[in-house]
């Protein structure tokens, strides 16, 4: 068996009383030995994670007390804390100083999306007019980084809009996991479908969704216990998101040793999923599913109804997916609504919307979709 491509995320460290910036060195030292002991070296972190304490963590943990040939470093640019250019090349400095290196073997610009990217009129966002692209190969050619990406939460048009336009890239990093790999507004199929178009490389973010796969059901529990009794409900969660092709590293936001040795046991001797074990994966994300408001994991006999320009299928499938889980309101699904919005010209989500009648096979449905959409519309994450 090969290694698996485990990545260490630096954005759910274990801290002291509830505060983020309070990271409790003694766990996360040990975390750190024993991810490198069993010969891992991808670790990511942001700008921003642990409000703004996240990079100088991984230069104590690890910079600081290991030699740089013994690990790898993927950090991000605050693409969404910018307002003018004359800041990029302050931050990036920042960053490095925050560090402790003097290169980043993958720096990516985060969030990328139909705001940052395309901006609220289609006439450019941030990304396009800080030359956010131009200062990373200008990076690069200098030897402060090693490799240009993106994380990326929007549509799969956009994502192949811009790597259509920067082949530069040479990498993305997007969700990837059982529960979010078929749904509508998330697609994690198909966003990796277009990144292989592209033949680019893959970094996998929330493979457990924030934990959420670790806590599945007692019946589904068993079903993947009499099928391989050796993983836990988030190893399987590991091996769906790690079973793919061109993939750089599978990150897991770890905060305790008990989840580092886990994940360790799943990914030092992977076990690629085989064809029935990954079909058994995605029926359970259907029944949870279908323990939501909906009732159902399958909604593509919507597809072709819309409300205000949004596939029903997405409103419905996006509300019933965000129900199901331990906090709706702070769920990576409320993170699209307002770019698919924008790429449809609608630019302030918090307006007035006008009443649709929705009827699908003479069966009303307004009440239903208005429910649904009302909830991501008063949630969604607008930055």
């Amino acid at each position: 068996m090969a290694q698996g491509k485990l990545g260490f995320g630096f954005m759910r460290l274990p801290v002291i009383d509830k505060k983020q910036e309070n990271i409790d060195f003694e766990q996360l030292n040990a975390m750190v030995d024993k991810f490198i002991e069993n010969g891992f070296t991808y670790f990511d972190t942001s700008y921003v994670y642990h409000n703004g304490k996240s990079e100088a963590a991984l230069r104590k943990s690890v910079v600081e007390r290991y030699p740089r040939e013994r690990f790898t470093i993927a950090t991000k640019f605050p693409t969404f804390a910018i307002q003018t250019e004359d800041q990029v090349e302050e931050i990036f400095s920042q960053q490095l100083e925050n560090l402790g290196t003097n290169y980043v073997d993958y720096y990516l610009l985060h969030l990328l999306n139909t705001k940052f990217y395309n901006g609220s009129d289609s006439q450019g966002g941030i990304v396009k007019k800080c030359h956010l692209f131009e200062h990373m190969q200008k990076w690069k050619e200098e030897g402060k980084i090693r490799h240009i990406g993106f994380s990326f939460h929007d549509s799969p048009e956009i994502l192949d809009q811009i790597l259509a336009e920067h082949p530069e890239v040479e990498f993305v990093q997007i969700i990837i996991n059982y529960f979010d790999w078929e749904s509508y507004f998330i697609a994690s199929k198909k966003c990796y479908e277009v990144i292989r178009k592209h033949g680019k490389k893959v970094i996998v973010m929330e493979p457990v969704k924030g934990g959420f796969l670790a806590q599945i059901p007692e019946t589904a529990k068993q079903a993947l216990c009499s099928e391989n009794p050796k993983f836990s409900p988030a190893g399987w969660a590991l091996r769906f998101a790690g079973s793919l092709d061109d993939e750089i590293a599978v990150l897991s936001g770890m905060s305790t040793l008990d989840q580092m040795e886990d994940n360790i046991k799943t990914m030092k001797d992977f076990s690629t999923l085989d064809e029935k074990e990954k079909n058994m994966l995605l029926q359970i994300a259907k029944e949870q599913k279908a323990t939501g408001p909906e009732k159902t994991g399958d909604f593509t006999k919507y597809e072709n109804l819309t409300y205000h320009g949004i596939s029903v299928a997405a409103i419905l499938d996006t509300y019933n997916s965000a129900m199901v889980q331990p906090n709706p309101l702070f769920s990576g699904e409320m993170n699209y609504l307002a770019n698919k919005l924008m790429a449809n010209g609608i630019t302030n989500i918090k307006q007035e919307f006008p009443k649709e009648t929705v009827i699908f096979h003479e069966k009303n449905m307004t009440e239903q979709v208005e429910k649904a959409w009302d909830f991501l519309v008063k949630h969604a994450f607008v930055m």
